[in-house]
């Protein structure tokens, strides 16, 4: 078995939560939950096999074990991981995930919201399932290493993160790791936009929540979006989103949301 399907349009009942060490006592367990899913994120070197599929474990490395599946762990020594056994309740919002995956740089963000959800169980179940849930998400999303999608993954969450700042493609690519020309190149074929075009309907998206869901006067939002210029930010709105601020904020008909084709 190398890929699982979660739910997560609900949160996890999370029936337990710790830090759990083993190769002490065996070089060897096994282990099978009827009931719940295992989610471990590993701080050692070993080896799990799950259904006649070898997995090797590193550190940094997140797996996520379905119910009533044999697992088999064979150690090198003291290994000790975070873990969180849960059901999950949900049945939309599915995703195909790698049984074993390398956390990368999402490794330390992982590990905090499992020690607040261990810290949580079993006093405040609520808080750990957020947590779970949480973690969930991070790994349903994680990009493949050095692929196309994690160089566009990663280009994207600067621009996210920071809209309201003046963006340039050369700043969003040394963020990416690659360099102008294969970030365009790359963010083409993968989105068929230009870096630019995608910037451009984001801070759209963005400035239209704003303007629809906040009480944010509306210069405001045109700095929080990276438009400061209100003479600019009034053309932008009606351009791609078919009124003015003012008009978008009343809900006035003929106002839509950013295009998603190409550009």
């Amino acid at each position: 078995m190398r890929q699982v399907e979660i739910a997560l349009s609900e949160p996890p009942a999370v029936a337990g939560a710790g830090v759990s060490v083993h190769g002490v006592v065996s070089p060897h367990d096994v282990f099978r939950l009827p009931d719940l899913w295992q989610l471990h994120l590993y701080g050692y070197a070993a080896e799990l096999v799950l259904e006649g599929t070898t997995h090797a474990i590193k550190p940094g490395h997140v797996s996520l074990i379905p119910p009533g599946a044999e697992v088999h762990y064979h150690y090198q020594g003291r290994s000790e991981h975070l873990y969180a056994h849960f059901r999950l309740p949900g049945a939309d919002e599915r995703r195909v995930v790698a049984v074993m995956r390398d956390a990368g740089d999402q490794a330390p963000l992982i590990a905090a919201s499992l020690r607040q959800a261990i810290a949580a169980v079993p006093d405040t179940r609520a808080r750990a399932s957020a947590e779970v849930w949480t973690v969930l998400w991070r790994v349903a999303n994680l990009p493949v290493a050095g692929s196309a999608h994690a160089v566009v993954a990663a280009a994207m969450e600067h621009i996210d993160a920071d809209l309201a700042a003046p963006l340039t493609v050369p700043g969003i690519a040394r963020a990416a790791g690659v360099s102008h020309n294969h970030l365009t190149r790359l963010f083409r074929a993968q989105t068929g936009l230009t870096v630019v075009a995608y910037i451009r309907r984001r801070r759209m998206s963005r400035a239209l929540h704003l303007l629809r869901d906040s009480t944010l006067a509306i210069p405001a939002i045109a700095a929080a979006v990276g438009i400061p210029d209100l003479q600019a930010f009034n053309k932008v709105c009606r351009r791609e989103l078919g009124a003015s601020p003012r008009a978008l904020r009343a809900g006035r008909p003929g106002s839509r949301p950013p295009a998603s084709g190409p550009s």
